[in-house]
């Protein structure tokens, strides 16, 4: 690492970029990571998460090597060799990580090529049942239609009321 010419004085965008790389690590650390280790904890062969964790390891490992190197540049030995062991230490982590990922890949390679095996044997013993042959005879007499039966209709309900009487005709002259 060098030091900047003048001894230790940042220039103010390097001063900018290196607080903003500090502040991503922080949220980082306090808000993504913990939620996506919950997320493997939960279900440790899911090649999904373990492929998230990879991702935000390794870009947590570039941010953290820029501050690193910023530190290096223009911070006190001091802070360069602590941040230097740190990204050291992540740097083993995501080397550790990526060899549990290619060994989990390998294995549910392994599964995948297994199952493929098996579903090719399960259909070679068990051919598919032949289709169905439906003949239809031109010449066979038809069939009379079925009677509809019929069915008798209640008797019509005489209404509660009596009925009126007729009126009387008119007497005959």
């Amino acid at each position: 690492m060098r030091r900047a010419r003048g001894g230790n004085h940042l220039d103010l965008g390097t001063k900018k970029q290196t607080l903003g790389n500090v502040d991503s690590i922080k949220r980082n650390l306090q808000g993504a990571l913990p939620e996506i280790v919950t997320q493997l904890r939960n279900s440790p062969e899911d090649l999904t998460a373990s492929f998230k964790i990879y991702r935000n390891l390794d870009a947590l490992y570039d941010v953290l090597g820029n501050v690193t190197e910023s530190a290096g540049a223009f911070g006190s030995k001091d802070e360069f060799q602590s941040l230097s062991n740190d990204l050291n230490a992540l740097e083993r982590s995501r080397h550790s990580f990526a060899q549990r990922m290619e060994s989990l890949t390998t294995s549910k390679e392994a599964e995948l090529n297994q199952l493929r095996t098996q579903v090719k044997t399960l259909q070679a013993a068990a051919p598919p049942p032949a289709p169905k042959k439906i003949v239809v005879d031109d010449n066979e007499p038809k069939k009379p239609a079925p009677k509809k039966k019929t069915i008798p209709r209640p008797p019509a309900k005489q209404s509660a009321t009596p009925a009126q009487p007729a009126q009387p005709s008119a007497p005959p002259k």
